[in-house]
């Protein structure tokens, strides 16, 4: 908004004072899981949201079955119009890089059909599961053969 803009909103009497701001959606990236079988489903799946008004870019991973949508979108509805133009079922991608969580072969994130090197994401899976706190860990790498400065009574 320039400042002649500026000045005419300040000195119209009308309907200038009324006038409603809209919120700008901020750039996303959005990433569907898709099952993608062949060339027709990857070409179904990147036509049903090349259209859709703010999108900037579209990237399909046949393998991984992910779709990556970046631009000025919501992802709830990117999520329906790709289930509503492809009929197929369609969830925000579930997974992140296994190193990112605390326990990733706990039960419940440790996913057989998660591509490798990612595991099913949970906020906290079962939280018995705790990380060993700082005397844990040194009590165990007193007696560990990979210490060299460890007890050598074993």
């Amino acid at each position: 908004m320039g400042a002649l803009d500026h000045l005419s909103n300040m000195f119209d009497c009308g309907s200038g004072s009324n006038r409603k701001y809209k919120k700008r959606k901020q750039l996303q990236t959005v990433e569907i899981k898709v099952k993608i079988d062949c060339d027709g489903c990857e070409r179904k799946v990147r036509r049903s949201v090349e259209g859709m008004k703010g999108v900037t870019s579209v990237s399909v991973e046949r393998k991984q079955h992910k779709l990556t949508v970046v631009g000025y979108v919501e992802p709830h509805k990117v999520l329906s119009r790709v289930a509503y133009r492809t009929g197929k079922k369609v969830e925000l991608w579930p997974y992140v890089p296994y190193d990112i969580v605390a326990h990733p072969y706990a039960q419940g994130v440790y996913d057989k059909k998660a591509p490798a090197g990612y595991v099913r994401y949970v906020e906290d899976p079962h939280n018995q599961l705790a990380r060993a706190s700082s005397t844990e860990v040194r009590y165990t790498t007193a007696f560990s053969d990979e210490n060299p400065a460890a007890c050598s009574i074993m």
